[in-house]
């Protein structure tokens, strides 16, 4: 059994030490919100922030966590930051299919965090792990772009 802390709350997990982080928290707390895209980290639809940092949770081993807190997109929105990237999201109807987007708000959350007015290029380095196979990318860079005027 091991303890790790999602959204702000110890919870308690009997795995294996090396089961990947995206695992435990879909099958193990029910937390589906973090999706599976590629299983190599090279996607970002499983983006979660461990310690504020975006982190691919499919390679994280839950082992590795410790006493680091996770995030998670069910938690993201009870920070101001998280709150106003899902906002911006919604107003200006970023998502089309929807798979991806959780990894893409917590991206864009960790980038304003660190950046709180991203430029262009500073948005598409950030961003640049996370792949939307819908093109929604205009509209993700907006997204940031205006949650970063509402902050």
């Amino acid at each position: 059994m091991t303890t790790i802390e999602v959204n702000g709350q110890a919870r308690e997990v009997t795995v294996d030490l090396d089961t990947p982080l995206l695992w435990v928290l879909r099958d193990e707390l029910g937390m589906t919100g973090t999706k599976f895209g590629c299983g190599i980290a090279q996607c970002g639809a499983c983006t979660v922030h461990v310690e504020g940092v975006p982190t691919r949770s499919c390679r994280l081993p839950v082992g590795q966590v410790g006493a680091r807190a996770v995030t998670t997109i069910e938690g993201i929105g009870a920070t101001s930051l998280g709150a106003r990237v899902q906002k911006a999201w919604l107003d200006l109807e970023v998502i089309q299919c929807g798979y991806c987007q959780s990894g893409q708000i917590m991206t864009a959350a960790a980038l304003l965090a660190s950046n709180p007015s991203p430029d262009d290029e500073a948005i598409d380095a950030a961003m640049a792990g996370n792949i939307c196979r819908c093109g929604t990318y205009v509209r993700i860079r907006e997204g940031i772009k205006q949650a970063a005027r509402h902050g």
